[in-house]
């Protein structure tokens, strides 16, 4: 089986852990290094005595199943139409606004959790894996290209030998971290990198009626952080210090990345505070390594995505 013949297809669940069935040409997603491990799985041990030192078998009680890929962060080619990371970020606590015409946003939720069934082609072998609920971070790199990074759990049978599919992609291509207007605190912050994770804290109950033991997948909790390393400046310019001591609240923007409609990104928090500081170098460059936490404004608005 080779490697890079391998196929992700993602679509949005309208019944949790019911598969919608996904198809190539309407739910093939770009990913780089996809890969499944079994998530939770019970053997149970029989510890019994008997004349013979030997262990006998132990017994499988069930398993979830995980599944982790990055992908590159770009828009669907039309204004106002969803990426296709809409499903992928629907199933990791992200609300999804369409405004017609005009831009698709993501901000967090915390009822109505989306879930998604992911189908997972290796060769000549499909993974398929429903209820998948999941975690994302997000890296970007001056003059490189903004990724997600997605870890899903979901409930999987046995992998069956199929023929692979052939994915429809968007044939948009991404855009580089460059040419934006970085800020914080109203203040053009020279960086080299910008990170951060949405935090999620996914629970696995128990559930002895279902067949693999284990009840719905669900997002319980997040907290969102990051980092950034803007060089350093000197107090009367940007305070960034007394702005950590002082739990300042600030706003955070990427600003537009791109220009052409359809394939523009821009990331907002309204009210970041520094959770650490640490001086750094950066090519003979004095810097700060800054720790921050995405706070909420008001509710459930930390953070903003927006594809224009």
């Amino acid at each position: 089986m080779l490697i890079n013949r391998e196929v992700i297809l993602v679509k949005t669940e309208t019944t949790y852990n019911t598969d919608p069935i996904p198809t190539g040409a309407a739910d093939a997603v770009l990913v780089e290094t996809p890969s499944w491990a079994m998530e939770g799985a019970r053997m149970n041990e029989r510890p019994v005595v008997r004349a013979s030192l030997g262990k006998v078998q132990q017994v499988y009680g069930g398993s979830l199943r995980a599944i982790s890929f990055n992908c590159e962060l770009k828009g669907s080619g039309t204004v106002g139409t969803p990426p296709e990371l809409s499903a992928l970020l629907r199933a990791c606590g992200f609300g999804e606004t369409i405004v017609a015409s005009t831009s698709v946003t993501y901000t967090p939720v915390s009822t109505g959790i989306e879930s998604a069934t992911i189908y997972y082609y290796q060769d000549g072998r499909l993974t398929t894996l429903t209820g998948c609920r999941g975690t994302v971070s997000f890296s970007f790199e001056a003059g490189g290209l903004g990724k997600a990074a997605f870890n899903f759990i979901g409930h999987s049978a046995t992998p069956t030998d199929v023929t692979i599919t052939t994915g429809t992609y968007d044939a948009v291509v991404p855009v580089a971290f460059k040419n934006i207007s970085f800020s914080i605190d109203s203040f053009a912050a020279v960086i080299g990198t910008f990170s951060f994770d949405m935090g999620i804290t996914l629970a696995t109950p128990p559930n002895p009626s279902s067949v693999d033991s284990y009840g719905d997948v669900q997002i319980t909790m997040r907290d969102v952080t990051g980092s950034i390393d803007p060089e350093d400046e000197l107090v009367a310019t940007e305070a960034f210090e007394a702005n950590y001591r002082n739990g300042t609240r600030m706003a955070l923007a990427t600003g537009s990345v791109g220009s052409t409609a359809g394939n523009i990104y821009a990331i907002s928090m309204p009210a970041v505070y520094y959770r650490d500081i640490a001086q750094g170098d950066r090519d003979g460059i004095r810097i700060n390594n800054l720790n921050f936490a995405a706070a909420e404004s008001t509710t459930d608005d930390e953070v903003s995505i927006a594809f224009t």
